[in-house]
C-alpha cells in the first residue's frame, strides 16, 4: 500500500541564505567605509585637537638654565691626615695662596724629619769627601811643581814624575764625579720634601716642607664653597675638601633633551630675561655624554651679565637653532613622545571619527612640529597623548564640540 510522504519545509534554508546575505552586506559596508582594524570610542572632552597650518616656523628650543661659576677649582689633599685647623668659613671670599685649613699627620712629619736628617748627613759626608780630595789635589800640585824642577835637573826618574801626574789627573776626575754624585743624590733626597718648579728646583725651604704639604691653600681668587672639613676629621690622600668658585665671573649651564644633540653647536644664541630685562648668551661648549636622556651645554654671556643673580638661580632660556622659515606646522603635544612622530590620528571632516595615518615630521619647537609629509593645511589632528590608543586604528568620537574643531 502506497504511503504519503510529507514535503520538507524550505524555510530553514531560506533563513540561512538570508543570514549569509545580511553578513555579506555588513561586511561590504564595513570594507567600503574603510573602518577596519581596532576601534575605540572616545569622548572629545578627553582629547586635544589641533589644526595643520602653514606659516613661519621658528627653529628654537626652550631649556631651563642655571647660573654657575665660570671657573671651579677643587681642593684636594696631596697628603692624608687629620683636620687640625679650619682657617676660613664656607662662603668666604679668598685669595690665591691663602691658607684655608691645616692637616696633621705625625707619621708624615716623622718621615720628613728622617729624610731631612739623611739629607743633612749625606750633604756633610760629601763636603768631607770633597775637602779630602781638594787637600790631596793641593799636595799633588805642590809635588808636581817641585818635582818638575828636579826632573829638569835629572834629579828624579821620569817614571816618578809620570806617576804623580797620573795621581793628580785621577783626583781631578774623582772630584768631578763626587760633585756630580752629590748633586744627584741631594736632588733625589730633596724631591719628596719640597715642591718642584718647572725648572726642577725646589721652591720652598726643606724645613717648611711638612707644614706646607699639610696646609691646603686657595688655588685661585674666588669664593670658597662646599667646604667639607671639621676639626678631628680624617682625610685620605686625594679627598675633595671643597671648591673655590670664580666670584665675579659666571656662565649658564643647561640640560638639553638628547633629541637635539646633533643640532646644538657652539656659537648659537640664547635669549633669557632677568628682572624684566633681556639678555643674550652663546653656546660655548657641548658635552656629548648623554645622562638620563639629556646632555649638558655651557653658555657664555654675550655682553653684560645680569647683576642681580646668584649661583644656582634658574631661568627659562630660548636657544635659537636656526632662522624662521615658512613651513607646514602642527601644534606640539604629547602625541609625539608616544609615536616618535611616525603617525597621528587624523580627524574626519564630520568630526565623528579619527583614523590612524602615517606621517613624516621634522623640526620641533615648544609650540609646533614641522610637517614634512602626510598632512595638508586645514586637517585636524589629535595632539594629546596616545598612550591609551597605541593599538587602535580608529577612534569613534563622541560628545564632540564644534569649538574644539
Amino acid at each position: 500500500m502506497d504511503q504519503i510522504i510529507a514535503r520538507k519545509s524550505r524555510w530553514p534554508l531560506y533563513g540561512s541564505l538570508a543570514g549569509i546575505a545580511v553578513l555579506a552586506g555588513a561586511l561590504a559596508i564595513w570594507l567600503m567605509s574603510g573602518t577596519g582594524g581596532n576601534t575605540l570610542r572616545v569622548s572629545t572632552n578627553q582629547l586635544t585637537i589641533g589644526t595643520v597650518t602653514e606659516g613661519p616656523f621658528e627653529d628654537y628650543i626652550a631649556v631651563r638654565g642655571r647660573i654657575a661659576p665660570f671657573m671651579v677649582a677643587h681642593l684636594t689633599t696631596d697628603q692624608g691626615g687629620t683636620v687640625k685647623q679650619v682657617l676660613v668659613e664656607d662662603g668666604a671670599i679668598v685669595k690665591k695662596g691663602q691658607a684655608l685649613l691645616v692637616l696633621s699627620n705625625p707619621a708624615l712629619q716623622l718621615q720628613v724629619a728622617s729624610q731631612q736628617l739623611q739629607f743633612e748627613q749625606t750633604r756633610y759626608k760629601y763636603q768631607q769627601d770633597l775637602l779630602d780630595i781638594e787637600h790631596k789635589l793641593s799636595q799633588l800640585r805642590n809635588n808636581l811643581t817641585r818635582d818638575k824642577m828636579l826632573l829638569d835637573a835629572n834629579a828624579i826618574a821620569p817614571s816618578t814624575y809620570k806617576q804623580e801626574q797620573d795621581d793628580y789627573n785621577y783626583y781631578l776626575k774623582l772630584r768631578a764625579t763626587t760633585v756630580a754624585s752629590r748633586d744627584v743624590q741631594q736632588r733625589v733626597l730633596a724631591a719628596p720634601l719640597i715642591g718642584q718648579s718647572s725648572d726642577g728646583k725646589g721652591n720652598i725651604d726643606i724645613s717648611n716642607a711638612a707644614v706646607e704639604a699639610l696646609t691646603i691653600r686657595a688655588p685661585m681668587d674666588g669664593q670658597l664653597t662646599d667646604l667639607d672639613a671639621e676639626v678631628g676629621q680624617s682625610k685620605v690622600v686625594g679627598a675633595v675638601l671643597g671648591q673655590v668658585n670664580s666670584a665675579d665671573h659666571f656662565k649658564l649651564v643647561a640640560d638639553v633633551d638628547q633629541f637635539y644633540l646633533n643640532r646644538v653647536s657652539n656659537g648659537q644664541e640664547t635669549l633669557f630675561s632677568v628682572s624684566g630685562r633681556d639678555y643674550r648668551a652663546k653656546v660655548a661648549k657641548v658635552y656629548p655624554q648623554v645622562t638620563n636622556g639629556t646632555f649638558k651645554v655651557d653658555f657664555y654671556f654675550d655682553g653684560a651679565a645680569p647683576q642681580d643673580t646668584h649661583v644656582g638661580q634658574e631661568m627659562d632660556m630660548k636657544v635659537e637653532l636656526g632662522g624662521a622659515s615658512r613651513a607646514l606646522m602642527l601644534p606640539s603635544g604629547p602625541f609625539y613622545q608616544d609615536t616618535g612622530g611616525s603617525w597621528v590620528f587624523v580627524v574626519a571632516s564630520d568630526g565623528k571619527s579619527a583614523v590612524r595615518r602615517s606621517v613624516r615630521l621634522g623640526r620641533r619647537n615648544p609650540d609646533h612640529v614641522e610637517v614634512l609629509d602626510g598632512l595638508k593645511p586645514g586637517e585636524k589632528v589629535i595632539v594629546s597623548g596616545y598612550e591609551a590608543y597605541l593599538k587602535m586604528d580608529r577612534l569613534d568620537l563622541t560628545n564632540s564640540k564644534s569649538d574644539n574643531l
